[in-house]
């Protein structure tokens, strides 16, 4: 096994076992994740429409449209 392969391995392993025996650390993580999955869902689909590219043909125009949505 290559020296890189090794550390990389110990690497792993220590970040591994640390999540397996923090309580309050999964918990916070379970929160982050949730949030950054509600806020990119959201975001996906009432700001960043799909038919943003058939509305406008530059790119100004499109950021235009995403800045004033976004000030509403």
């Amino acid at each position: 096994m290559s020296k890189f392969a090794y550390l990389f391995k110990k690497f792993s392993l220590l970040y591994i076992e640390g999540f397996k025996t923090m309580q309050l650390g999964k918990t916070l993580w379970k929160i982050i994740i949730i949030k950054l999955i509600v806020m990119f869902g959201i975001l996906k689909i009432f700001i960043f429409d799909k038919n943003i590219d058939n509305m406008f043909s530059t790119n100004e125009q499109k950021s235009a449209f995403v800045l004033e949505n976004l000030t509403k």
